[in-house]
């Protein structure tokens, strides 16, 4: 019985998870199974505004100074028409850390 399972990636390093694609896109190949993807959602980026000193002084002429972080989360979907072989090879990948994986079947 074939199945669909669409398998969402997301990370902080977007090489981390090229890395894993790329052991996705092995596996199908190997197994001869049609694969959709990868497909980039878009980025969401999370910033922090902070200043620089707890007093509220800046530096020179009353100049708040500011520290401005950001983390970028990079996702990216695919879509793999497999059977049950094939899901439980999908399975064994070694996922790095920082790579957050969720597998969703469909009929």
């Amino acid at each position: 019985m074939v199945q669909k399972a669409r398998i969402k990636l997301s990370s902080a390093d977007p090489a981390k998870l090229d890395s894993v694609v790329t052991e996705l896109k092995s596996i199908t190949e190997k197994f001869g199974v049609a694969m959709r993807g990868p497909i980039p959602l878009p980025t969401k980026k999370l910033r922090v505004v902070t200043m620089k000193t707890p007093c509220g002084d800046g530096t020179g002429h009353g100049n708040a100074t500011w520290d401005r972080w950001e983390m970028r989360i990079h996702k990216r979907v695919v879509d793999v028409s497999a059977d049950e072989r094939t899901l439980r090879q999908i399975m064994r990948i070694t996922v790095p850390d920082g790579v957050q994986v969720s597998i969703e079947l469909k009929d």
